[in-house]
């Protein structure tokens, strides 16, 4: 029996051996993948198809997600009210997104309704007609909200900062207009949709309490589709970065919080600094107890919240810090961190500090293998961007390993002020 009077001992997150569960996979008779995690308590399963259809395809700006969203919107048998009283009549869930690489369809419901469910689904990938009037209500929506949005300084600044580091024209760098909404024609959507979705490249992850028979299911809805005969189209973007490195801009001209981007290019997500960075960057500004979050929040109380990210895309990323400040101490918010910076190059971390940052990391990384649908989604991320099955073993051991002197090096390589975009939006 276990004495109460006694505290339980600590073990730190790095001390735990972290396994992420193998998928099954299996080919359909057409030749598309599927990768299954059956695990879980509960009679539920999520299913998302994953399309080579993000705006990296598209040859006129919003086709790609315009198509997406249509999906949904009626087909030659059902209207789109007729669609989504189908999906609610089962208490499932249906929602697509459109990315810049990919495109999806993703399904929650319960694992007893699949058979009545899939179909529908199969429906939409097929004949998706992209009714005129559908297409006119999403495009006077999409303005609307596009109207309100661009008086906000943090939305003008997201944008502003993917297209100086990127390019207008280039897919991480276009962003949304009304001129580019109304431009939008049915026809560009049906051609779209033709190409990328019913003859194009598709793969499938689907988790959950699997029924016996998830393989014949998915093969009867999907297995005898034109899907995934030819090789995807071999497109490429060159970025067009800008020269200028520093921008102020007045969106609002009696606005009193500006909203900063400091953002400069990183080699990518399969180089091999990229997951030791990651250490880097949650020390730095990725977690609440941060260098950034300390000195610009804590102590100097400059803003609620600021924050470091990669931004990272299948053919570029970005590191990327972001915060809203008042605007009359914006300035003195940026040269904050780029002391941060000055500070990591300058000074090595202590053994302490860097324990706390990987044992956030590792504990984060259980938290995200709590459930069939958390392990998927990680198992998706590294087949997408072809970081090969070992990956996950990698990072865990690449978080554990990473020592000070390396967190050094690695910020005299990449933390340089003149290698970062600056931006200032009131």
């Amino acid at each position: 029996m276990a004495n109460r009077q006694l505290a339980p001992g600590i073990r730190d997150a790095i001390d735990y051996t972290l396994e992420l569960k193998p998928f099954l996979k299996f080919t359909l008779d057409n030749g598309m993948a599927v990768y299954a995690i059956d695990a879980g308590a509960e009679e539920v399963v999520q299913l998302e198809l994953v399309f080579n259809a993000g705006n990296w395809y598209e040859r006129e700006n919003l086709v790609a997600m315009a198509t997406n969203y249509m999906l949904k919107n009626g087909t030659s048998q059902k209207s789109a009210f007729d669609i989504n009283e189908h999906f609610e009549y089962y208490g499932s869930y249906l929602n697509r997104n459109c990315y810049n690489e990919t495109a999806s369809i993703s399904l929650h419901s319960l694992t007893k309704h699949l058979p009545e469910l899939l179909p529908v689904i199969q429906e939409l990938i097929t004949s998706s007609v992209m009714p005129e009037p559908e297409l006119d209500i999403y495009k006077q929506n999409m303005k609307q909200k596009l109207e309100v949005n661009l008086k906000k300084c943090d939305f003008v600044s997201n944008r502003l900062i993917d297209e100086y580091l990127f390019g207008i024209h280039h897919p991480y760098g276009r962003y949304s207009s009304t001129i580019a909404y109304d431009a939008l024609q049915r026809d560009q959507l049906c051609r779209f949709f033709e190409q990328y979705y019913m003859n194009g490249q598709c793969s499938i992850f689907v988790a959950g309490k699997l029924p016996v028979n998830i393989e014949q299911l998915l093969n009867e809805n999907f297995g005898k589709l034109p899907l995934n005969k030819a090789h995807p189209p071999e497109i490429t973007h060159v970025a067009e970065a800008a020269a200028e490195r520093k921008y102020r801009i007045i969106n609002d001209k009696e606005g009193i919080q500006g909203a900063i981007r400091i953002a400069g290019h990183f080699p990518g997500n399969r180089h091999p600094d990229f997951i030791k960075a990651q250490v880097l960057n949650t020390l730095f500004g990725g977690y609440f107890g941060s260098r950034l979050m300390s000195n610009i929040r804590e102590d100097k109380g400059y803003t609620y919240g600021i924050h470091s990210y990669f931004q990272s895309h299948m053919h570029a990323t970005a590191w990327m810090i972001s915060t809203e400040a008042g605007s009359e101490v914006c300035e003195a918010t940026i040269a904050e961190v780029y002391k941060e910076m000055q500070v990591l190059r300058e000074k090595k971390v202590t053994e302490q500090e860097l324990l706390l940052v990987k044992n956030y990391l590792i504990g984060t990384i259980l938290g995200d293998l709590d459930g069939p649908f958390h392990i998927i989604g990680r198992w998706k991320n590294i087949i997408l961007n072809a970081w090969g099955e070992d990956y996950f073993q990698r990072s865990v051991n690449d978080i554990k390993s990473v020592t000070t002197k390396e967190i050094q090096e690695l910020a005299n390589k990449y933390l340089h002020p003149e290698k970062f975009y600056e931006l200032v939006v009131v």
